[in-house]
């Protein structure tokens, strides 16, 4: 199947979820939203789980690529951290299932594939990647640390090394999934994130 297919399917199953809970979303339904038939849906994902597990690692990628563009910017490290912290809390607040993976709480509309890597005996690279690991919350903290200090590292910051940097990539990073799960007042996540940043470097 074509990449582009494969897309589409994920796309339908996507819409199907923000209408239904995951529970009532039938594979035949999915198929003839994306145009294909539900023996070519079987054929991509293997399973219904097989596509809830395609799901999950989509959206997760898609997180994790804004956190890319977001670390991308010309600006400073607190800059630069504040824009993640701001995506973080945006991409949780507009996708159920960034906010299901970032903070562990799955909510009964949801699919909530096990994180451990399933048996795959799929001829699909995309969904043999998909039957893999999971990102756990704790994860997507590394993960995003570690984005953050690849990004940071050889720029001009006013921390002393590496093991600071990453310490402070960290608490940015854990300061955004905390406003995730219970939002902030005024000033936002920018205004904390920020603050804290500055006052650490101060």
């Amino acid at each position: 199947m074509m990449p582009a297919a494969r897309e589409s399917l994920l796309d339908a199953a996507f819409a199907a979820l923000a209408r239904r809970p995951w529970s009532a979303v039938r594979m035949v339904d999915v198929a003839a939203a994306a145009g294909v038939s539900r023996q070519t849906l079987y054929n991509e994902f293997g399973s219904k789980d097989g596509l809830a597990r395609a799901l999950v690692r989509r959206e997760a990628d898609g997180y994790l690529a804004g956190v890319d563009r977001a670390l991308a910017g010309p600006c400073d490290l607190c800059d630069r951290l504040t824009a993640t912290a701001e995506w973080t809390t945006a991409a949780a607040r507009g996708n159920a299932l960034v906010r299901a993976m970032l903070t562990g709480c799955w909510s009964e509309r949801l699919p909530s594939p096990v994180l451990s890597a399933v048996p795959s005996g799929s001829a699909v690279p995309a969904q043999r990647r998909a039957d893999g690991p999971l990102p756990s919350p704790g994860d997507f903290v590394a993960l995003v640390r570690d984005r953050a200090v690849a990004v940071l590292a050889g720029t001009d910051t006013p921390l002393s090394d590496t093991a600071d940097l990453a310490r402070t990539c960290e608490l940015a990073v854990r300061l955004a999934l905390s406003c995730v799960a219970a939002p902030p007042d005024e000033g936002g996540v920018a205004g904390l994130v920020r603050g804290v940043l500055q006052r650490q470097a101060a």
